[in-house]
């Protein structure tokens, strides 16, 4: 059984971190003093739960959290900070701060440090999610203590649930795309001027021609996707955009 540490605060750590090329001291209380803060903990970057699911969910569901009074989206993992970096840009986690907690002292201090020797993986973080005010723990989602690595209460829409039951959900976009084409960046900066964000799927060697008209049932780009529902190229993007 993992302690649920609600009402207390986060344990005062140092994280050693890595931006442009340098060493930076970044401590808990640059993190959470006078913030609101999500937390969610993983046992490892590039791991498939973590990777397709875990931080996938928060990252997509940032502006949310942000527009529900969230400051910032932490992921801490007991990773170095090399890893953590790469692990960003492979995630195009531009919406979320990686910490690496590669000692484990934050992990430990919050009573979440578990061995995963058994996997060759050593000292991991159990998984978990809390919702941090001015570095007091308000609520905490913990895992169930079974077998594997359970994921079922730290995933970003229990956490979103609690702040905001209500919360509406952003619309999925995607966007079928090729390069240079004018009229592809035209939807683009549509959808952003719209406050939609989108995954971007180029056609190239592994998205052909053929797989568009497989998918859309046309052959020119842009195409465009909202909700699983086909919009089309620009001009219905347009007409769609208007009529909201």
């Amino acid at each position: 059984m993992f302690p649920n540490r609600e009402g207390q605060k986060v344990p005062n750590v140092t994280f050693r971190t890595r931006h442009d090329n340098e060493w930076v001291n970044v401590t808990t209380n640059d993190l959470f003093a006078g913030k609101t803060v999500v937390v969610f903990s993983l046992p490892g970057a590039f791991t498939p739960t973590c990777s397709s699911t875990h931080l996938p969910g928060y990252n997509e569901l940032a502006r949310v959290f942000h527009e529900n009074g969230v400051d910032d989206i932490i992921c801490i993992s007991v990773n170095d900070a090399f890893v953590m970096n790469e692990w960003a840009k492979s995630q195009e986690a531009e919406n979320l701060t990686l910490l690496p907690d590669g000692n484990g002292e934050f992990t430990e201090g919050m009573g979440m440090l578990v061995d995963k020797a058994e996997l060759g993986f050593g000292k991991r973080s159990w998984r978990y999610s809390m919702l941090v005010k001015d570095g007091t723990i308000e609520k905490m989602f913990i895992e169930p203590v079974v077998e594997g690595d359970p994921f079922e209460v730290s995933d970003a829409q229990t956490m979103l649930n609690y702040i905001n039951p209500e919360a509406a959900k952003p619309q999925i976009v995607s966007l079928f795309t090729k390069v240079g084409c004018p009229f592809c960046s035209r939807a683009k900066v549509m959808l952003k001027e719209h406050g939609l964000d989108y995954e971007e799927i180029v056609l190239g060697k592994e998205i052909t021609t053929r797989s568009l008209r497989a998918v859309t049932g046309g052959t020119t780009v842009p195409q465009v996707f909202i909700d699983g529902k086909l919009i089309g190229g620009s001009e219905k993007l347009e007409a769609y955009l208007s009529a909201r």
